[in-house]
């Protein structure tokens, strides 16, 4: 593969602005062909230009081919000195975790079910003995 060019911070979002550059996790993407094409509108893409949207991208929850398809539009990465080094969330895609089923508790319908026993059980209590 060939060498990523080089940008700094300061060159990304200086860059001329009829392009859509930004970075995500120390790489610089240049997403102007793909605005009218974002499933989440361009008006996302563009509050991001010219700046690090690594949390933003990350926090979102994008598929697996939405990660892909970034590829597509690097063009670069920025320079060592300026690298934040901070690594994508591990296994968060669309939403839900590589681990999801051994990561989570139970879930919100079961401590409906023990609350629901519980007074139950309390009403049945009150009643048998008053």
């Amino acid at each position: 593969m060939a060498e990523l060019k080089q940008f700094t911070r300061d060159e990304v979002a200086k860059a001329d602005p009829k392009l859509t550059r930004f970075i995500l996790h120390d790489k610089v993407y240049d997403v102007t062909k793909f605005l009218n094409e974002h499933p989440g509108g361009e008006e996302v893409l563009l509050d991001h230009k010219g700046v690090d949207a690594s949390e933003d991208f990350d926090d979102v929850g994008h598929s697996t081919d939405a990660q892909e398809l970034m590829k597509k539009y690097l063009i670069g990465e920025i320079v060592a000195a300026e690298r934040k080094n901070i690594q994508p969330k591990e296994g968060w895609i669309a939403g839900h975790s590589k681990n999801s089923s051994q990561e989570q508790g139970p879930s919100i319908f079961f401590y409906l079910w023990i609350g629901s026993v519980l007074v139950f059980l309390i009403s049945a209590f009150f009643i048998k003995w008053n």
